[in-house]
């Protein structure tokens, strides 16, 4: 068998499933091969937060309507816990756990035997504290790393059931934007959120906002950093950013780069 095929004989045996869901292509695709493998003993949920652009959650909307699995959304206060907010390197184990507790009662309270979260093989690789939340639920499943499935097989599955989604770049919720140590708050989330809306209207492809302080670096595509020392682009950043509260704008030479935050760390 592939490694498709091994997936979907793999979630058969788990009877009944909720998916973890965000709409990228690693959830888009765990809830494609649930509902191929399970049918309406499937659901996928998706937490609404402030951690989360309106247009993410629009988007997954669409895709699991496409995929045809039934969707619930519910809504997470993240911001209410203060280990989380402290935005230490533990970040995301605190609210990996707070969320999938919420999840995984979800699944008790309605009869799903077990949570799936699209977790894969290259994200070993990187420093993720989320995965080690994981470890600590009982009910929940990590298929792709089960069968060691990396980022590349799953977008090339996305292909094959033609998902939209097969080539959406990678995202991350909005509080990986701030630098280590500066407080998650509504504000700076909203900061960032914006900041990058404006940046998507004028460039392609992986676009991040980091935020320190009164600092915005910029990261883009590296063949896209041309583009923002050229004006009238490189004004409007700047005039639009200061609006936002930045009072310095700058662009990271480098280009981007996944988790560039954790580099602060080493």
């Amino acid at each position: 068998m592939n490694k498709q095929q091994q997936l979907i004989e793999l979630l058969k045996s788990y009877q009944s499933v909720a998916v973890a869901f965000s709409g990228g292509v690693d959830s888009s695709v765990l809830a494609k091969a649930t509902q191929i493998a399970l049918g309406d003993k499937a659901i996928a949920i998706t937490a609404v937060s402030e951690l989360i652009t309106t247009n993410e959650i629009s988007d997954a909307k669409k895709v699991a309507k496409l995929i045809g699995i039934k969707h619930e959304l519910f809504t997470v206060d993240d911001l209410a816990d203060k280990k989380f907010t402290c935005n230490d390197k533990m970040r995301c184990y605190h609210c990996h756990i707070n969320r999938f507790k919420l999840l995984e009662d979800f699944c008790q309270k309605n009869n799903y035997n077990y949570l799936l979260e699209g977790s894969n093989e290259d994200d070993k690789g990187d420093y993720r504290p989320g995965m080690l939340a994981l470890k600590e639920f009982k009910l929940t499943k990590s298929p792709f790393l089960e069968l060691h499935i990396t980022k590349d097989e799953i977008r090339q599955m996305a292909k094959d059931w033609n998902l939209p989604v097969w080539n959406k770049p990678s995202s991350a919720c909005l509080a990986s934007r701030l630098i280590y140590g500066l407080d998650v708050t509504p504000e700076r989330l909203n900061q960032v959120a914006k900041a990058e809306n404006i940046l998507h209207k004028f460039l392609q492809g992986q676009i991040r906002v980091r935020h320190h302080g009164d600092l915005a670096r910029i990261e883009v595509e590296t063949n896209e950093v041309p583009k923002l020392f050229t004006n009238p682009l490189r004004d409007l950043i700047h005039k639009e950013f200061q609006k936002l509260g930045f009072k310095f704008i700058t662009v990271d030479l480098i280009g981007y780069q996944k988790g560039s935050n954790n580099i602060t760390l080493k």
